[in-house]
């Protein structure tokens, strides 16, 4: 009857013992901050500050957001997913601190950014896909795998904005 008790005992200091300790990492990450569309918690890590402060001065600021960019915007589900994928993927780049000083999207991000760039500028590229198809011979496929960025390299964070391009940067100040 004794061991029962201690056994009660024990398990209750461990699972509130987890659930603090939960807590603790919750509000230490900012976990909820997450959900959130808001550019800012894109700076929660200070590796994005230079990514951040460069979007602040570019002709995107008024009009698209982090979110609006990087993520998809079909369905609440994969955007989720998406999230939480660079979430991951951002943990451990900067646990294990192999980001190196240029930060790149992956392929996938890359899809979803081009993906992105495409639907907002929509009539743009109609009318670039029709002249391309007008202009260009039928077996010039070369430019037909080019992303946005391959052009506008400096949209939307201009042309430093790798790591060492605002050394000491800590915070980001707002505009």
């Amino acid at each position: 009857m004794e061991t029962e008790k201690v056994m009660k005992y024990v398990a209750t200091i461990s699972v509130v013992v987890a659930v603090g300790l939960f807590a603790y990492v919750v509000k230490a990450s900012n976990m909820i901050s997450y959900f959130s569309s808001d550019p800012k918690v894109c700076i929660n890590c200070h590796a994005m500050n230079t990514h951040y402060a460069t979007w602040q001065h570019s002709s995107h600021r008024d009009r698209a957001t982090c979110v609006e960019c990087h993520l998809p915007r079909d369905t609440f589900s994969n955007k989720m997913l998406a999230k939480s994928m660079d979430g991951f993927n951002h943990s451990v780049a900067m646990t294990f601190r192999t980001y190196g000083l240029k930060i790149r999207a992956t392929e996938n991000a890359a899809d979803r950014i081009q993906k992105n760039c495409t639907m907002c500028h929509r009539d743009i590229v109609s009318q670039m896909l029709d002249n391309h198809s007008l202009y260009q011979s039928t077996s010039n496929s070369e430019n037909a795998d080019r992303r946005c960025w391959d052009c506008h390299r400096d949209v939307p964070h201009g042309s430093n904005s790798q790591l060492t391009a605002t050394p000491d940067n800590i915070g980001v100040k707002e505009l």
